[in-house]
């Protein structure tokens, strides 16, 4: 018999899916972790829990205690279940930019939910600054930190990589990731090298990030347009970041990032959001760089339910211009486009 012990007990060990249509387009095995099947929908799950099991063995988390955080969702989603596991209240402070779907399920979970304007980092009205403000005038008050946390990494660099060192017979020649705080990256990318430092590991950033430019120039200097994924595209470097063993960087366009969530769900059934889709046209960009017969792993981050209003809105793709085009993986020349 199989029986987990709680909602921490279900999180992690998620399977790798191989892609077929994007396997076959390359020649090499694209392999994706489908972290939407943690039980909080979301790879962040992984960063929940590790955060809140550090800060009690720390003991900055005390029974009756109160997680706070700022999160653009899914970090704030996972926080909400662990801290209902253990018997914590939770308060998450959320850029007003993010999706009803993400805040009503916040909600739903019995989280305390501020919306507030979304501001660059440096503004000290900032969602992560309002957060730890709120957490310091609390008391029992913990801040979760998840961006400068490297309790967050450490989780990764316990579980995800092992995961998929495991799943693979260690056969993997490349692995891709968005960066949002860089928990996932920084964390797989740590352990896969520790085990063969020949594996490639990619970061894979959308317009208006600055990740691409840091690792492909050393400065934070190029990150202009913008994009609309929610929750990843980072313009500092964290401490979840910092030293991370990343050897290249893609930097994607929206058009593309949509065109692959319709062609992932028409061609493999896979209803993803779009953090999903930059991965896995990252993916795609690696394998045909590496050429056939090699094995390539990224990360389905979270399922297309927490976007229904935008990304499959007709009206609001059509509104950002971003209606998809192809019907097919015709697209797939555009993922080499950095610029």
């Amino acid at each position: 018999m199989h029986i987990t012990h709680g909602f921490a007990g279900t999180v992690g060990n998620t399977p790798l899916i191989r892609l077929r249509s994007l396997s076959d387009a390359t020649g090499c095995d694209i392999l994706a972790k489908a972290e939407f099947l943690n039980p909080g929908g979301s790879v962040k799950d992984r960063a929940a829990l590790g955060i809140i099991n550090d800060a009690e063995k720390r003991g900055e988390l005390t029974p009756g205690g109160t997680v706070v955080e700022g999160t653009a969702g899914n970090t704030g989603i996972g926080l909400a279940h662990v801290a209902q596991a253990k018997g914590y209240k939770t308060i998450i402070v959320i850029p007003d930019t993010q999706s009803i779907e993400k805040m009503q399920y916040l909600r739903a979970l019995g989280a305390e939910v501020r919306a507030v304007p979304a501001k660059p980092y440096r503004d000290p009205d900032n969602y992560n600054h309002v957060a730890k403000r709120l957490a310091a005038s609390i008391p029992g008050g913990f801040w979760a930190n998840q961006f400068d946390n490297t309790a967050n990494r450490d989780q990764h660099i316990k579980t995800t990589g092992p995961e998929i060192w495991r799943d693979t017979d260690g056969r993997i020649d490349g692995f891709v990731s968005v960066v949002g705080t860089g928990g996932t990256l920084a964390g797989v990318s740590t352990y896969l090298k520790s085990q063969n430092p020949k594996i490639r590991t990619v970061c894979a950033d959308p317009h208006g990030a600055a990740m691409w430019s840091w690792i492909k120039r050393g400065n934070l200097d190029f990150n202009s347009g913008s994009s609309v994924t929610e929750g990843i595209g980072q313009g500092r470097v964290t401490a979840n970041m910092a030293d991370a063993p990343i050897d290249d960087a893609y930097r994607i366009a929206d058009q593309p990032i949509v065109e692959m969530v319709y062609a992932m769900l028409h061609q493999e059934g896979l209803f993803l959001g779009a953090s999903a889709a930059l991965n896995l046209c990252g993916a795609y960009r690696l394998a045909k760089e590496l050429g056939p017969g090699h094995v390539i792993v990224t990360i389905l981050c979270d399922s297309g339910n927490r976007y229904v209003s935008r990304l499959f809105n007709q009206s609001w793709l059509k509104e950002k211009n971003l209606e998809p085009r192809s019907g097919n993986l015709s697209f797939l020349s555009d993922v080499f486009k950095d610029t």
